[in-house]
C-alpha cells in the first residue's frame, strides 16, 4: 500500500513523445488537511470495504470514470483556509437512458483517446466528463488519488472513483441540459449530519445508504461510495440506519 502521509508526486502513466496523451499528474501535495483522510483511505482501502458489487472476473463491463471533487466553499483555493468543505454533484437529466434524473458525481465511460483503463484512462476521463458536464476547468483540479474500481450491475458500468482537490475553483453549470439538468455542492457537514442521513428502499426491495440533502436524495451507487468514503476517513457520525425513504422523498 501506498503512504499518503508524505509530500509525494507521481503519475499516472508513463507515456512517451508521440506515444498517446499525456500522463495525468498524480499527487497529494497541499492538500488541506481535512482532506488528508480521504487520501489515505484511497492508499488502504479494498475493493470489497468500498462495495459489494465488483468488476466480474471474465471482464464484461463498460469502463468508465467518475471524479469525486471536494472543494472549499467561498475559498480560493490553494492552501485549503478558504471555507467549509463541500463536494461537487450533479442531477442527470431525466431523459437519459441510464441513472436517468439521479444524483450524481460528473462521470462517464471512457473514451479510446482516454487511454488504458488500468492506467490514467480513468483519470482522464473523469476530468473531461467533469468538464463536458458541468464547465468546470480541468487545470483547476488537483488529482490525489483513485478508489478501487466497482461495478454497477443495473447498468453494466464498472467505474473507477477518481479522488480530486478543487485548487483553482471554476464556474459551473450544466452545460447541455439534454445531459446534465443540475450543478451543486454540497457541504460535507451537511453529509455526515445525521438528519440528512437515512436508508432509500427501491421498489425491487434494495435497500442502501442514502443523502436527503441539497433539495435532493442522493442514494444508489454514488450515495454507496459517498457512505463508504465518510466512513474510512472517520467522518461519519452514528446515524440511524433503521429510517427508510422511498425513492420519490422530496425535500
Amino acid at each position: 500500500m501506498r503512504d499518503t502521509r508524505g509530500a509525494r508526486h507521481c503519475s499516472a502513466a508513463v507515456s512517451g513523445p508521440g506515444n498517446g496523451p499525456r500522463p495525468v499528474p498524480v499527487t497529494d501535495r497541499g492538500l488541506p488537511h481535512w482532506l488528508r483522510p480521504v487520501a489515505e483511505t484511497a492508499a488502504t482501502v479494498r475493493p470489497g470495504q468500498l462495495s459489494r458489487f465488483l468488476p466480474p472476473p471474465d471482464g464484461r463491463g463498460r469502463q468508465s470514470a467518475v471524479l469525486m471533487l471536494f472543494g472549499e466553499s467561498g475559498g480560493s483555493g490553494g492552501s485549503g483556509d478558504g471555507g467549509a468543505p463541500e463536494l461537487l454533484l450533479i442531477e442527470r437529466a431525466s431523459s437519459l437512458r441510464s441513472h436517468a434524473g439521479q444524483p450524481s458525481f460528473p462521470g462517464g465511460a471512457l473514451d479510446p483517446e482516454d487511454g488504458d483503463p488500468e492506467g490514467d484512462g480513468p483519470l482522464r476521463a473523469a476530468l473531461r466528463e467533469a468538464e463536458e458536464e458541468t464547465g468546470l476547468d480541468p487545470a483547476g483540479v488537483q488529482v490525489f488519488g483513485r478508489l478501487p474500481r466497482v461495478y454497477i450491475p443495473v447498468s453494466g458500468f464498472v467505474v473507477t472513483p477518481v479522488l480530486g482537490w478543487w485548487r483553482e475553483p471554476s464556474p459551473v453549470a450544466p452545460v447541455d441540459p439534454a445531459e446534465t439538468a443540475r450543478v451543486f455542492t454540497v457541504p460535507v457537514a451537511d453529509l455526515v449530519d445525521p438528519a440528512n442521513r437515512a436508508t432509500a428502499v427501491h421498489p425491487s426491495g434494495f435497500r442502501g445508504p442514502c443523502f436527503l440533502v441539497g433539495g435532493a436524495l442522493v442514494w444508489g451507487f454514488t450515495a454507496g461510495i459517498i457512505d463508504r468514503v465518510l466512513h474510512f476517513a472517520g467522518w461519519e457520525r452514528p446515524w440511524d440506519t433503521d429510517r427508510c425513504v422511498p425513492l420519490d422523498w422530496r425535500a
